[in-house]
């Protein structure tokens, strides 16, 4: 992803704007009497603008990157132990994004119920095994979390669909899904 997609008009006034505000405080602090404090002075300067423009950017990014996420499905194949994802990702705000990101989380619900087991949620570090041989029982995990780019360049107003498959463990009794999207 390069900067041209990912920034807005909005994006580079934040960086004009702040660059600007260093400068002056810089030109500030070198009036300064005291010659010992003008680095100090430029210093802390150059971190409060950095910060500044990095939550302003942050603050852009949630009201000029918009995305939809409509018409997801999912189905599993048993013979490949996978679970595919389609549906569609729409740009519902007025400039084009960079990337669109979907992070896909399906969590074993048989925990609820008491079905797993406690070796399910202990890994066995290696510590362990280097003095006694450790524990010989599998470690089953109970969460498969992934995220994937489903959209590159997506302009305002268009729409892209996505087909994503992930690996589905056959041990997975009683399955939550939850998604979250992210624009860039």
């Amino acid at each position: 992803m390069s900067l041209s997609t990912y920034f807005t008009i909005w994006h580079y006034a934040v960086v004009v704007g702040t660059v600007a505000l260093f400068v002056l405080l810089v030109l500030i602090s070198l009036r300064q009497a005291n010659r010992k404090v003008i680095l100090s002075m430029i210093f802390s300067s150059f971190l409060v603008m950095t910060l500044v423009a990095g939550f302003l950017i942050m603050a852009l990014d949630k009201y000029t990157k918009k995305v939809e996420l409509t018409g997801l499905e999912n189905r599993r194949m048993l013979m490949s132990e996978k679970i595919v994802y389609t549906g569609y990702v729409t740009n519902v705000g007025d400039y084009t994004i960079g990337e669109v990101k979907i992070e896909f989380k399906l969590v074993n619900r048989g925990h609820v119920t008491g079905n797993v087991k406690g070796g399910s949620y202990f890994r066995p570090s290696g510590l362990t095994e280097f003095f006694g041989g450790g524990d010989k029982r599998e470690y089953r995990p109970q969460k498969v979390e992934e995220t994937l780019v489903v959209a590159r360049n997506l302009e305002p107003g268009k729409t892209k669909y996505f087909s994503i498959s992930l690996d589905y463990p056959p041990y997975f009794e009683q399955v939550s899904h939850f998604q979250r999207i992210f624009a860039h």
